[in-house]
């Protein structure tokens, strides 16, 4: 069984697709970091460097464990060269 089809079988379980789309709005913060390094390939210590920000705070992001505050966010996103834009669906 790979990944893709585990992850099918456990969405069946409203429990955990709770939890999981719960947690959604976090990997789209850490996905749009990664992703906005990756585009400048940018290491965490480069970003931090552009950002005043320690370089252990962006891995904690990264990893998940981290909760950055919108002030955080904001200066994370002016380092890639964006905007923090949020949004109540």
């Amino acid at each position: 069984m790979n990944f893709d089809e585990f992850k099918k079988q456990l969405m069946q379980d409203a429990e955990f697709k709770k939890a999981y789309d719960d947690l959604e709005p976090e990997y789209e913060i850490i996905r749009a970091m990664i992703d906005g390094r990756s585009e400048l390939n940018l290491s965490q210590q480069e970003l931090a460097q552009r950002t005043g920000i320690n370089q252990a705070h962006i891995s904690r992001l990264e990893s998940g464990n981290y909760n950055p505050s919108l002030k955080f966010l904001k200066r994370v996103a002016a380092g890639l060269g964006k905007e923090v834009h949020i949004s109540f669906k």
